[in-house]
């Protein structure tokens, strides 16, 4: 029975792959078809199977886990099951851990899709791109060596962010599964290489074979090309040899003078009429062989600091995602409208370092005012206009230069306007000056009423609510 379980299982296992080559023939191929072609060229193929089509060597195959970005929400979920049935079905190890690590990329991308649901696109994406910019380019032993510290600060017991070092460390797994699935593609990509040259000396030899046999051929029969006949002994003639039009210079295009062309047009390379239609049929067979039509993604930003990151850039980076994530309360809403400058300052340090903006994450605190007017003219059913009652600043300053001097803050009137104020902030190099527009009231200064002001680890926080006063009779 259990012979009969196993042979039946390889059946279904060689059957699924024989619907994907079917698929891929007719150019109606499915997201998991182009992954298990992937597993045709993991080990090099042996003289005894080497059945290949032309249009699988046809077809340019990407990092398996790129293919994710050109599917919509109910394709990633079609092709995690498709991953989990060839799981139950492969015995090979090799594919076993390809299967998991794609896997592990997928689960990924659909929690991705719910954080865009329950957060915001614009949220998740700031967050995604924060942790790709802390994880791109580290190798798999360096992501297993940072998966090992993440684990030993979570065990340590110190009062720490779980929340923020649990996520991260589920992002390291993912990262460890896509360096894993890159060095398989390195090897796929050799191995097709490798046949893809196989072919071409075999149609080579048999180019070389045809081409001996009809000279020798050609030989049998005494034909003598290029040779003038001679008068036999019979007196016939040979047959005369073809006419030829003389050459005449009008025939060519005109030999152009390369010193007379723009410098820009004598920089493009030459490339022969063949070249060119080569070039413009293997575009053409990439563009009909491939189903998924990749994104068209920015250049990458190329970081500066190659180094792993400081505590104090990590801490700063905790900080900033608690914030990010942490859910608004009932009378919070988002703050992050900048106001400009009108008479920015020149900085003594420009020559030295680059400015730029610091990064932010405000709220403001709404409310109801209860005054004897609202409550003689306003119900709790029909509650009257909200008011600012406070604020809440959060600006990051990780990579001041100057960390024993905190920024500051000052509040800057404007001539004719009571409303309003501008609240100034100010940092040392390399960050620049901003500012943010609020309502123009007392603040409460005592710290059982809300107010805070620290930096502390990159982070200057300010709250601040506003002070409400009381008249009695």
């Amino acid at each position: 029975m259990a012979d009969w379980l196993s042979k039946e299982e390889d059946f279904q296992l060689e059957q699924e792959r024989t619907r994907a080559a079917i698929r891929i023939k007719e150019k109606r191929a499915k997201a998991i078809d182009f992954l298990a072609l992937n597993l045709r060229y993991v080990n090099p193929i042996s003289e005894e199977n080497e059945e290949v089509d032309d249009e699988e060597l046809e077809i340019d195959l990407d990092e398996p886990y790129n293919i994710l970005d050109s599917l919509s929400p109910q394709q990633v979920e079609e092709l995690h099951d498709d991953i989990e049935r060839y799981l139950r079905l492969e015995q090979s190890e090799v594919n076993i851990d390809f299967w998991t690590n794609m896997m592990v990329v997928v689960k990924d991308a659909l929690d991705r899709i719910k954080a865009n649901k329950r957060m915001g696109v614009e949220a998740a994406a700031a967050v995604e791109a924060d942790i790709t910019a802390l994880l791109r380019g580290k190798t798999y032993d360096h992501l297993v060596a940072l998966q090992k510290q993440i684990q030993t600060k979570l065990g340590s017991g110190e009062p720490i962010d779980a929340e923020y070092w649990e996520g991260l460390l589920k992002k390291v797994i993912v990262w460890k599964a896509k360096a894993k699935l890159k060095s398989l593609h390195e090897v796929v990509v050799r191995n097709r290489l490798e046949q893809l040259r196989k072919r071409q000396r075999d149609e080579a030899l048999q180019a070389q074979e045809e081409l001996l046999a009809g000279v020798a051929k050609s030989a049998a029969r005494g034909d003598r090309r290029g040779v003038m006949p001679e008068v036999d002994g019979s007196g016939q003639e040979a047959v005369p040899p073809e006419e030829v039009e003389p050459y005449d210079g009008s025939m060519s295009p005109t030999l152009l003078d390369i010193r007379k062309l723009p410098y820009e047009e004598r920089q493009i390379d030459i490339v022969t009429e063949l070249e060119d239609l080569r070039e413009l049929m293997r575009q053409r067979r990439s563009v009909a062989a491939s189903r998924f039509v990749p994104k068209t993604q920015q250049a990458p930003i190329e970081v500066q600091d190659v180094e792993a990151p400081s505590n104090a850039d990590l801490a700063s980076e905790a900080l900033y995602r608690a914030e990010a994530e942490r859910e608004l309360d009932e009378e919070e809403e988002l703050f992050n409208v900048e106001e400009n400058i009108a008479h920015p300052t020149s900085y003594n340090w420009e020559d030295k370092y680059r400015p730029r903006k610091p990064r932010y994450f405000n709220r403001v605190h709404t409310g109801y005012e209860w005054n004897k007017y609202n409550q003689t003219h306003y119900d709790t059913d029909n509650p009257p206009p909200k008011v600012v009652q406070g604020y809440k600043f959060n600006i990051f300053y990780p990579d001041l230069i100057d960390k024993s001097k905190a920024p500051t803050y000052k509040i800057v009137k404007e001539p004719g306007n009571d409303e309003t104020v501008l609240l100034h902030f100010t940092a040392g190099p390399p960050y620049e000056d901003i500012a943010f527009r609020i309502v123009n009231r007392e603040w409460e200064f005592s710290h059982k009423r809300g107010f805070r002001s620290s930096f502390d680890r990159g982070c200057l926080s300010l709250w601040f609510n506003f002070r409400r006063n009381f008249y009695r009779k």
